[in-house]
């Protein structure tokens, strides 16, 4: 996964300008609705509790996602050569080569950004469905020290576990497409397995299991009364299908070569995950009623006005 100043191994151009086009749409997509709903959280007061602070935990980690999408779309936009005459202005100096164009601290950087809120997004939905477990089962209120805690408990241990690559276990590198970065794979040592194993587990594997657990609880028991409002299914799908490529990926890179998979292969689980803030927004903000008024709030503010007159 080395930087070249040609197109990348495996790719055409049409087939970067594609994936570029890809990345921009799920960006776009997840910075939209993702902001919304954190400027809903700001100017709707109904909707500053506890439980709904966890959601905006998570709506800040998946525009993170989306920003980090940005950045890779870009860059995917610019390799494929479609902005020569803006290359050629000099206006965009450092990609006159076709190539990542931030350099190679810049790629450490986008590939601790994208890492953090990677993890944050995982283990605030996990926090997510444990609050939601909490209020739907116990009847009692979640506790603003404890959703605090809660809050800065997945952010700290998130930035804790991206910033282990930058201290040398594990290690950031190029995707194949050449345009983004990530955790690299493609060497398989005993430095990225024991990395990734220990990782995973904390990070993947306990995150999945508490969603699954919590909300086959809530299931078991509100499931029949029918005074369950939540969608139990959704949530541990989306982490499994969301997040499941890049850990196949990952732990193939572990038993075999990686580079006997395609490299238009190796750039599916990357697309994929980058879906998932779309997917957050539209289940979490969206689903939830009093969040989508509160969007709608914000999107209306005169109508907004006048109801608080009436």
């Amino acid at each position: 996964m080395a930087e070249t100043s040609a197109l990348p191994t495996g790719f055409g151009e049409l087939e970067v300008l594609a994936v570029g086009m890809v990345l921009l749409v799920e960006a776009l997509s997840g910075l939209s609705l993702n902001t919304l709903t954190i400027f809903s959280f700001c100017k709707t007061p109904e909707l500053r509790t506890p439980c709904h602070l966890l959601v905006l935990s998570l709506a800040l980690a998946d525009s993170g996602i989306s920003l980090n999408a940005l950045i890779a779309a870009t860059s995917s936009l610019l390799r494929c050569g479609r902005w020569k005459g803006l290359e050629e202005r000099s206006l965009v100096p450092s990609v006159s080569h076709r190539r990542w164009p931030y350099g190679s601290d810049g790629c450490q950087a986008h590939g601790f950004q994208g890492f953090v809120t990677a993890l944050a997004s995982i283990c605030s939905s996990a926090a997510i469905a444990w609050g939601r477990y909490h209020h739907y089962c116990t009847r009692s209120q979640l506790a603003w020290n404890s959703a605090i805690s809660l809050v800065l408990f997945v952010w700290l241990s998130s930035t804790f576990w991206a910033a282990l690559p930058l201290l040398g276990w594990g290690h950031y590198d190029y995707e194949p497409l050449g345009t983004c970065c990530t955790l690299d794979y493609s060497k398989g040592d005993r430095n990225f397995t024991s990395f990734l194993f220990t990782m995973s587990f904390f990070n993947f594997a306990m995150p999945l299991f508490i969603t699954i657990t919590s909300y086959s609880l809530m299931e078991q028991k509100l499931g029949k009364s029918g005074h369950l409002q939540v969608n139990t299914t959704l949530p541990a799908r989306t982490l499994l299908l969301g997040w499941g490529p890049y850990a196949i990926l990952y732990l193939y890179a572990v038993i075999a070569d990686v580079t006997s998979i395609s490299p238009k292969l190796q750039m599916v689980p990357a697309l994929i995950a980058k879906m998932v803030p779309t997917i957050n927004a539209i289940n979490y903000a969206l689903g939830n009623e009093m969040v989508c008024r509160g969007i709608w709030q914000c999107l209306s503010p005169q109508k907004s006005e006048k109801d608080r007159a009436k």
